[in-house]
């Protein structure tokens, strides 16, 4: 494949409008077939687009992700998430396994499912509407990806994700108001052990 050759347009927001909304006028101006996000903290391998591009192309897909380094402030690695092979949507429900900083997806994809207005979680909530047009979501097991951990700034940050998981599985995906309960709850402890299995890989 021949060498990428990137047009970089910066565009930027008056006012603040949130991440999830920041990457919809990103999405608006994209010409390419494919889209790839990075988070301003994270980091790629200097080979992830080219590498998942042909993983996706060979397989003709519309969307994959990777499994990632976790890496702390000074970008010592302290961590490593593996992905699984495939995920469905009962798999997607009880946990969130997808970094947005590995995926890549089709823009004819995203054209018509644009991320929410949540705080956090928007990206969780664009997987549940994607997975409507996929039967499962396909992992590259490689690690293309460093996600940064950083400290928690605001000590109400856990109650914002708390809220807005309890406002997916209530308002966008109309679960029972009890079921959407048991859904945060079970979240959280995948959360947990997650992370145990990601740092006790170093």
């Amino acid at each position: 494949m021949r060498n990428f050759k990137f047009k970089k347009k910066l565009l930027i927001n008056n006012k603040t409008i949130g991440a999830g909304l920041s990457r919809n006028k990103g999405i608006k101006v994209c010409r390419g077939q494919f889209i790839a996000f990075c988070d301003a903290d994270d980091l790629w391998t200097k080979d992830k687009l080219k590498i998942q591009l042909n993983f996706m192309k060979r397989r003709n897909l519309q969307f994959s992700h990777t499994n990632y380094y976790i890496i702390n402030i000074n970008s010592k690695k302290i961590g490593k998430f593996t992905v699984p092979k495939t995920i469905s949507f009962n798999q997607l429900i009880k946990s969130c396994d997808i970094g947005l900083s590995s995926v890549m997806v089709s823009r004819s994809l995203l054209k018509n499912n644009p991320f929410s207005n949540l705080k956090t979680k928007e990206d969780y909530l664009l997987w549940f509407k994607l997975n409507k047009h996929l039967k499962s979501f396909i992992g590259i097991n490689r690690s293309l990806v460093y996600w940064r951990q950083l400290e928690q700034s605001l000590s109400s940050s856990n109650i914002q994700k708390l809220s807005d998981a309890f406002r997916l599985y209530k308002n966008h995906l109309n679960l029972s108001f009890f079921y959407s309960i048991y859904c945060v709850y079970r979240l959280s402890m995948y959360a947990v052990i997650k992370k145990y299995i990601m740092y006790s890989k170093f």
